[in-house]
């Protein structure tokens, strides 16, 4: 499956209440597709999944699902530390009708390599859905290998990895060895330029939230030919991906949102929102009326 070169790890709309709020999702959705988003990775990370229930990751995969209506993929976050339920969550995601699934590395069980492969290939083989892995050692307290990676790659159904380690040469490694249609992701924004620079695929992206359409001019000028173009543009991104991470995510590009007019209620413990300070600080970046590129 092609999933596009901008992702996006979407935000779980909350209302006043702290409970999912279903028109917020309809609409950021809506926004979402408007400004440059090829792909939305729902209930991962950024959609704050570890606070989410099962009851709400459904209703929010079928909010997304009818909301997108077949014009972008829809990728279901079902992974988690327990491997049970993260197949009978991605039976049901598969029910409602989701395009593919996202399943990250476990976190807190720490397990080792053999341990991950054995999680990750137990759920890929209840599935007909596509698979994308999710690495990221900064949470899940332990790094999968391009080994473990590589290996994986040989099961059908599993096409596709979010790599958040930060380390490029086992991503250029993975990218080496990986099967023909194998696609690797960034899972940092900041990462999206380099990793595309050594034959990555694209990035699943917070920032995209807020500069979705200026990445993929970024993306196009890269693939044109136009690499000093490019470079000029992620370099002058890098300030307004920086600052969304300048609390734990998403809550400042939750908070960012809400600057630009796009209704998504705060982050739920135990996130807390930002403080005055940082508040100020987001807003030196990120205003309705900000032109990002700078000629």
């Amino acid at each position: 499956m092609n999933f596009g070169r901008i992702l996006t790890a979407m935000v779980t709309p909350f209302n006043q209440h702290g409970q999912l709020d279903v028109e917020a999702t309809k609409d950021l959705v809506r926004h979402l597709m408007a400004n440059g988003t090829e792909a939305l990775v729902v209930a991962g990370t950024t959609g704050e999944s570890p606070t989410l229930s099962t009851e709400e990751k459904l209703m929010l995969f079928k909010t997304v699902v009818e909301t997108v209506n077949g014009q972008i993929p829809v990728i279901a976050g079902t992974g988690s530390n327990n491997t049970q339920a993260s197949i009978e969550l991605t039976k049901q995601a598969e029910q409602i009708g989701v395009d593919a699934i996202m399943l990250v590395v476990p976190y807190y069980n720490k397990p080792c390599q053999e341990g991950m492969y054995a999680h990750f290939s137990a759920i890929a083989n209840t599935t007909k859905l596509p698979v994308m892995l999710y690495n990221i050692p900064g949470r899940s307290a332990v790094n999968m290998t391009p080994d473990t990676t590589l290996r994986l790659a040989q099961i059908p159904n599993i096409v596709s990895t979010k790599e958040a380690s930060g380390d490029l040469e086992a991503i250029a490694s993975i990218i080496e060895h990986a099967p023909e249609g194998f696609s690797v992701y960034s899972g940092d924004d900041s990462l999206t330029l380099p990793i595309l620079a050594i034959g990555g695929t694209g990035v699943v992206s917070v920032a995209s939230h807020i500069v979705g359409n200026e990445m993929q001019q970024m993306v196009r000028n890269y693939q044109g030919g136009q690499v000093t173009a490019a470079a000029m543009q992620h370099r002058q991104l890098l300030p307004v991906m920086k600052t969304l991470f300048i609390a734990p995510n998403p809550t400042a590009v939750k908070a960012a949102l809400e600057m630009k007019g796009v209704t998504v209620g705060s982050v739920r413990l135990p996130l807390i929102p930002l403080t005055a300070e940082q508040q100020a600080e987001l807003q030196t970046v990120v205003h309705p009326t900000m032109n990002f590129f700078v000629s």
